[in-house]
């Protein structure tokens, strides 16, 4: 089969494409280093043309309110080159839980792009994960300060990109779910627990403390799987740090 991953140069994009070339399929990778503007639409309908599936991993270059602004108009834009095109099936990754934290601006940006795909022709797939492995340092300095670092007690199941990217792979070349696949690593912190982990493994001696206003994730209920069709990936925290 042929894919067009949107996205594709990026950090689960880049993996995508070589997981699927790899397995035989012809994966081509699209983003703005390409030529292929999902918001003003250049390149679009080129990037599509002759792919049975669409893969979206695009992101917003912003998580506040102009997000909405930015998922409407790139699914709008995507989805009218795939019907141009033929497209048979169009995939996009989300976040687990993602429906159950309006507060966040950004959140709300994910749904609208789940609702947008969900509302089109065209049959499609969501697989919606827990929080990348490889943003935990980029959590961790949001509310860093000085030698300390305040982190609230949310529970989080992190889950390696690689394996993100395997899902994604897997659910693109298989038939469209017409839903949503939830997947998530194998273990559960809280988000404190977590981060004196990694500042242990990095020999970083400032201090956690536990703080449930600080930061984005003082907001979120958690991400913590309790669906029994969850789809657990292999890699753990442990073995990923090191």
């Amino acid at each position: 089969m042929k894919f067009a991953v949107i996205g594709g140069t990026g950090l689960i994009g880049s993996q995508v494409v070589t997981h699927l070339n790899a397995a035989g399929h012809e994966a081509v990778p699209h983003s703005q280093s390409t030529g292929t503007d999902v918001i003003s639409g250049q390149g679009l309908d080129e990037a599509v043309a002759g792919a049975d599936v669409i893969v979206n991993l695009t992101n917003s270059p912003t998580f506040d309110e102009a997000s909405l602004a930015f998922f409407q108009t790139s699914m709008d834009n995507l989805l009218a080159a795939g019907e141009k095109g033929g497209v048979r099936h169009f995939v996009i990754l989300s976040i687990v839980g993602v429906d159950q934290v309006p507060e966040l601006d950004y959140y709300r940006a994910k749904v609208l792009q789940e609702d947008v795909l969900t509302a089109g022709s065209i049959p499609y797939s969501i697989v919606r994960a827990t929080q990348f492995m490889e943003f935990i340092d980029a959590i961790l300095s949001w509310t860093a300060d000085g030698d300390t670092v305040r982190l609230p007690a949310t529970p989080i199941q992190p889950i390696a990109s690689k394996d993100v990217a395997d899902a994604v792979a897997e659910v693109a070349a298989g038939a469209p779910l017409g839903g949503i696949r939830n997947i998530a690593g194998p273990e559960v912190f809280s988000l404190d627990e977590l981060g004196r982990l990694t500042l242990s493994h990095k020999s970083d001696s400032r201090t956690v403390v536990t703080d449930p206003t600080a930061g984005m994730f003082a907001v979120v209920k958690g991400d913590v799987l309790t669906d029994k069709d969850a789809h657990l990936a292999p890699t753990r925290y442990a073995d990923w740090l090191s």
